[in-house]
């Protein structure tokens, strides 16, 4: 089990690194030093710096999943938002997805693995609220998933991670009744 601790702090390290430094800046030197750990240590569970970042980012997004049952739209969309909301005003992910998102728009490679390990995995897992509401005769079958989709993510994430703007105590529910409303337009 030594070697599970060893890649928990090498982890810990690399997204207290990453929140830091930036992608761009990120350096694997940096992340063993901070985990307590020899370079080697990491390229031995990693090529690159591309390959940690895709795998570590994507098992925490993976595990942030979006798609909680709670028997009715309104219930699941206002678990998946007050879930985002949680996530981006930590610390953490509150400066690494938007560094990682302006990365991407640098580096095609980085764009593409997170999009293809991230976002698609995340999508795909927030349209399955959108299929049990369809199912249950909330909404109807022909939803436009694609912009249903966008419109659930879009304006919590453009209000937390780009403006930086709070929320009163009652946005999420708010926020909810509109994406709904939306949804059935």
């Amino acid at each position: 089990m030594l070697q599970d601790s060893v890649t928990e702090a090498i982890a810990t390290a690399f997204f207290e690194e990453l929140a830091s430094s930036g992608y761009a800046r990120l350096s694997l030197e940096a992340v063993a030093k901070r985990a307590g750990a020899g370079k080697a240590a990491i390229y031995r569970r990693w090529a690159s710096k591309l390959e940690m970042t895709v795998d570590l980012v994507s098992a925490v997004a993976a595990d942030a999943s979006g798609s909680a049952d709670t028997g009715t739209l309104r219930g699941d969309v206002l678990a998946f938002l007050t879930e985002v909301a949680d996530a981006l005003n930590r610390r953490l992910p509150a400066r690494i997805i938007p560094d990682l998102i302006a990365e991407g728009g640098r580096n095609p490679e980085l764009a593409g693995a997170l999009f293809t390990t991230v976002r698609d995995t995340r999508r795909a897992k927030a349209a399955q609220l959108l299929e049990r509401a369809v199912a249950r005769g909330e909404l109807p079958a022909d939803v436009d998933r694609e912009l249903a989709l966008d419109f659930l993510a879009g304006p919590l994430y453009w209000r937390l991670a780009v403006t930086h703007t709070p929320t009163a105590p009652d946005y999420l529910d708010r926020l909810a009744d509109k994406l709904l409303a939306a949804f059935s337009a």
